[in-house]
């Protein structure tokens, strides 16, 4: 954490004893701070703003930095004159919100401050706020830009991945990006160049198959091998097959495995084939599911008897209910199969493995009487929301046949009135896809609004959202902006003033204890929710909803399906944080509609900066993290002494 210049009456709370009263834990017995943070919870502009010309340096900063949740396009000329600020903390402040507003009327300004700027880590800042708010200019200025600053470096090559989704000419970036991959950079720097060069689409990136494969292989840092692993992935020719298939079997880090089996998945299966089915014996629960996702995916007809007699041989739930998928949807006699699912299904008492086979189910399409009968037997929110989304699943397989439209719109139609968030916000994504012509079965789609009309705000915003869309595509109309939630959970600022900077967490679960250390400072109105939330028991025995395979770890949620969450939402706090391995953010369905699920990543997931509230780290029990599953449970969340 960067120390900050506060006022001299603050720092007299750290120096001096006060008689009778008790030393603050935190920067927010500065009641100038808390204004700050208040006005930037409650999204008031110009309550904002005039703190952005305050005599105190650490005022200017924290106002400046507020712009980067509230993203109000108002603020941007003040923010901007905050570039010549005589203070490098207030200057850097202001970079990082100008890109967070990523308005292209912001470049030459940037530039501008860019070639003015003398401290390393204000220039590094600007050419990373350059990068979301670039136009071709922008681009071209930092795929020339020369520095020896290994931190301008670091921000160069951020600045190049936040450019990475604009639809631009990325030709100089290319050449730029592999000399940061160089070992000799920061670890930081080569990272952004990795991330940029496997998340910008349509890179012409074949003459530098070598380097690639030599940094995929090689560099010191996992996080870094996975990302160029990803990039070889999307080289198609034969050169990279072999690294790849030597990475996915031996690299020492799971998630690079994982990595290059993704890649391979784009490769002619008849090559790579056996390197997948090799990933099915990892030692590593996340790889094998990897593995058996790809077969579900890739795997030919002629696979069916080999993915049932490994569906029969693993004992891994999620792995074998995958296989067992992939075996039934490439079957020529599907009896034995079906069978063999129903078995497994009345054995469990998991309804997350239930809910798995229910999607294996989904297959073959005659399964569906059964997977409606289940999807609405009220049984479990889990086995609703997986059956419903089986049969979705189901009414798009290619092999859909015609007599059963009206049977599938009937069932689609109990599934909006249910009153489900899920079964509603599921159905509602699959109506808006127009190839399925759901406009003709539903002539008459007076349902959907009423159905709408009876969600509660902001509990069910992400069912509404969806909802909306929906009755826009029946109606004819352009998506609408979602309806913002009202303000009605303010920070607990009695609670905040008692934590601690680096406050932690015990979170006790079926394999393990994980300590979180939260950022109270940073993001104070997420910490104190998580906080009451913690007080009141309300996490345990809660269980862990979703697992992406090197990706996240996801719980929190009282449904058990992701669909669930609390009557009230909370703001977005959009800090100059970088979500890293086991980093903590809050899930979302946009920007402040935050409940009470969050996250733990696998890995870097730079696509999430800026987006996600980044809440807390994990300092013990990565292992942990790293082995949990999808049904593990959280069973205490503690605050420690």
């Amino acid at each position: 954490m960067k120390f900050k210049v506060y006022p001299i009456y603050i720092l007299a709370w750290f120096i001096t004893p006060v008689f009778g009263q008790q030393q603050p834990v935190n920067k927010f017995q500065d009641t100038t701070l808390r204004s700050i943070f208040n006005y930037q919870d409650e999204r008031q502009t110009d309550n904002l703003l005039p703190y952005l010309k305050n005599p105190s340096s650490t005022d200017r900063e924290e106002a400046a930095l507020a712009f980067g949740s509230v993203q109000d396009k108002k603020a941007i000329p003040f923010l901007e004159d905050l570039l010549t600020d005589k203070k490098a903390e207030v200057r850097k402040a202001a970079a990082y919100s100008l890109g967070q507003l990523a308005d292209k009327t912001s470049e030459a300004n940037i530039i501008k401050a860019i070639q003015q700027e003398k401290q390393p880590e204000v220039r590094a800042e600007l050419l990373e706020a350059l990068g979301k708010c670039a136009t071709q200019t922008g681009i071209d200025f930092l795929s020339t830009f020369n520095s020896d600053s290994l931190l301008e470096q670091t921000g160069q090559a951020w600045g190049l991945y936040r450019a990475n989704a604009k639809n631009l000419d990325y030709d100089k970036a290319i050449p730029k990006a592999i000399y940061l991959l160089n070992a000799v950079n920061k670890q930081a720097a080569r990272l952004g160049a990795a991330h940029f060069l496997a998340r910008t689409p349509n890179l012409n990136l074949f003459d530098f198959t070598s380097k690639l494969s030599s940094v995929a292989s090689t560099d010191p840092s996992p996080d870094v091998r996975m990302a160029a692993v990803q990039t070889l992935g999307k080289i198609l020719t034969d050169e990279p097959i072999l690294t790849l298939q030597n990475l996915a079997q031996q690299d020492p880090d799971y998630r690079v495995r994982i990595n290059a089996l993704r890649a391979l998945g784009n490769r002619d299966y008849a090559k790579v084939k056996q390197t997948i089915y090799r990933g099915l014996s990892d030692k590593n629960i996340h790889t094998a599911t990897a593995a058996a996702d790809l077969l579900l995916a890739k795997a030919p007809l002629e696979d069916s008897a080999r993915l049932l007699t490994q569906a029969k041989q693993d004992q891994r739930w999620r792995v074998r209910a995958t296989l067992l998928a992939a075996a039934l949807k490439n079957a020529s006699n599907k009896t034995p199969v079906n069978n063999l699912i129903l078995k497994h299904y009345n054995a469990t008492n998991n309804n997350y493995e239930k809910g798995f086979l229910l999607a294996a189910l989904s297959q073959d399409l005659t399964n569906f009487r059964f997977i409606e009968k289940e999807t609405f037997a009220k049984a479990s929110p889990i086995l609703a929301s997986y059956g419903i989304q089986a049969l979705a699943d189901s009414r798009k397989n290619k092999d859909f046949l015609p007599s059963l439209v009206s049977t599938f719109a009937s069932i689609f139609k109990r599934a909006i009135e249910s009153g489900d968030v899920a079964l509603i916000g599921i159905t509602a994504g699959l109506l808006q896809e127009a190839e399925l012509n759901f406009k003709e079965s539903f002539p008459d789609y007076a349902f959907l609004i009423i159905a709408r009309d009876k969600l509660k705000l902001p509990q069910d915003m992400e069912t509404y959202q969806e909802l909306q869309k929906t009755i826009n595509f029946f109606e004819g109309k352009a998506p609408a902006e979602p309806p913002k939630n009202p303000y009605t959970h303010p920070i607990n600022w009695v609670l905040i003033q008692k934590l601690k900077p680096n406050q932690q967490v015990l979170l006790k679960t079926n394999k393990g204890n994980i300590t979180l250390q939260l950022f109270t400072e940073e993001a104070p109105g997420t910490v104190a929710n998580f906080v009451e939330l913690i007080q009141k028991g309300f996490y345990n025995n809660k269980s862990f909803h979703r697992v992406v395979p090197n990706f996240v770890v996801q719980g929190g949620d009282p449904r058990g399906d992701g669909w669930g969450g609390t009557d009230y939402a909370i703001r977005s706090e959009l800090a100059n944080l970088r979500y890293a391995e086991g980093y903590v953010g809050m899930a979302s369905a946009g920007k402040d509609t935050e409940s009470c699920q969050w996250f733990i990543t696998h890995s870097p997931t730079p696509h999430l900066d800026g987006r996600y509230t980044i809440f807390a780290k994990v300092l013990k029990g990565l292992p942990v993290v790293h082995a949990l599953e999808i049904g593990d449970i959280i069973q205490t969340v503690t605050l420690l002494e």
